[in-house]
């Protein structure tokens, strides 16, 4: 395949994030907002769904499709990004400096899947 090297960044980004679910499971258990119905449900759909996704930005055919699932996961788990910042049991004893970056870097993030949703390879 020849696809570009910041795909394959992102996908790698993507799938380590998503098997970190798996890995580690209480650190994402303790972020999920508590309004949330079964945290475990959605703690391992979301780590499949980043799995399944980064797998499929590296098929040309379904990269831009990918993108999208990407945006939509960013825009679903935002309320987490939230949840930290508001609520000290969330925020992993995370400096505040750390937890206000991550509601940017989250717009960062979809404008870097974005690129890839015009995109055919």
């Amino acid at each position: 395949m020849n696809l570009p090297w910041h795909l394959y960044i992102m996908a790698f980004v993507y799938f380590t994030a998503g098997v970190n679910h798996f890995r580690a499971p209480k650190v994402y258990l303790k972020i999920i907002p508590s309004y949330f119905p079964n945290p475990k449900f959605i703690n391992s759909a979301s780590g499949f769904v980043e799995i399944i996704l980064s797998l499929l930005l590296l098929y040309p055919q379904v990269t831009n499709r990918a993108a999208w699932g990407i945006i939509a996961l960013l825009i679903a788990v935002f309320p987490v990004h939230l949840n930290m910042l508001f609520h000290s049991k969330a925020s992993l004893n995370l400096p505040i400096w750390i937890l206000i970056a991550r509601v940017p870097l989250q717009l960062i993030l979809i404008f870097w899947a974005y690129q890839y949703t015009f995109s055919n390879y």
